[in-house]
């Protein structure tokens, strides 16, 4: 098991997010988090990272515990986030906003490197001396991605990847992120496309008032879709 997330709950103040939520990734594996606004799908990832760590719970990555480590701690242990909201750095250009982090302290023996990275997204390599916040939506989460990769991740985690993109560059998204998951990399996914999220990922997490209320495959999931998107406000 390459993630497991056992029982957690969150909270921001005295405001609960999650009440027992558990989950789990196996290695290569492709695993989606899907739910309405607020459900907590956010907070997962964030309690994941250490962001808001959970009071109670345990979370696992290759058999460590992580839970109660620092933030940089545990991205060290191989876990790249891609954010809501990009968050690149601005006034870095792109070049510099992908080697700011990138590390490869797993070893790999094909790590990402900047040819790599320019060689899955084109649109970078022709901006890399721009500065970062010039760039388009679609091109900033590109780079978001870009700079999660040079850190040569063993698991991907992706909060709305595709939120607010035009049409054809959310295509070249999850374009990418199905060669990332054809090249055996293991990925946590948050969004909204159901279509999208069916081909890429082996198994989907309904998010319901902070507990993961269904679980199955991308064939259980198109057998109850009618009533999974009723419940997820698809």
């Amino acid at each position: 098991m390459m993630l497991s997330v056992q029982s957690i709950d969150a909270a921001y103040g005295d405001a609960q997010a999650l009440f027992g939520l558990s989950l789990d990734i196996k290695a290569g594996e492709a695993v989606t988090l899907i739910g309405r606004n607020g459900m907590g799908k956010t907070t997962t990832i964030r309690a994941i990272m250490g962001l808001t760590p959970p009071r109670a719970g345990a979370i696992h990555f290759e058999g460590q515990r992580i839970d109660g480590l620092k933030p940089h701690e545990i991205a060290r242990r191989g876990l790249g986030l891609v954010p809501e909201g990009r968050q690149i750095f601005v006034h870095l250009s792109v070049e510099e906003n992908l080697v700011a982090t990138a590390a490869n302290r797993t070893k790999g023996a094909t790590p990402w490197t900047l040819a790599r990275i320019f060689n899955l997204f084109p649109r970078l390599a022709e901006r890399r001396a721009q500065s970062a916040g010039t760039l388009s939506g679609g091109e900033q989460q590109m780079l978001a991605i870009g700079r999660a990769l040079m850190t040569n991740p063993r698991l991907l985690i992706l909060d709305e990847a595709t939120e607010g993109l035009a049409p054809l560059i959310r295509q070249d998204i999850w374009n990418c992120l199905a060669a990332l998951r054809a090249q055996g990399l293991s990925i946590l996914i948050v969004d909204r496309n159901l279509d999208e999220l069916m081909r890429l990922a082996d198994r989907h997490n309904v998010v319901e008032k902070g507990r993961v209320v269904w679980s199955g495959t991308s064939q259980e999931l198109a057998a109850e879709r009618e009533r999974i998107e009723q419940r997820i406000g698809v």
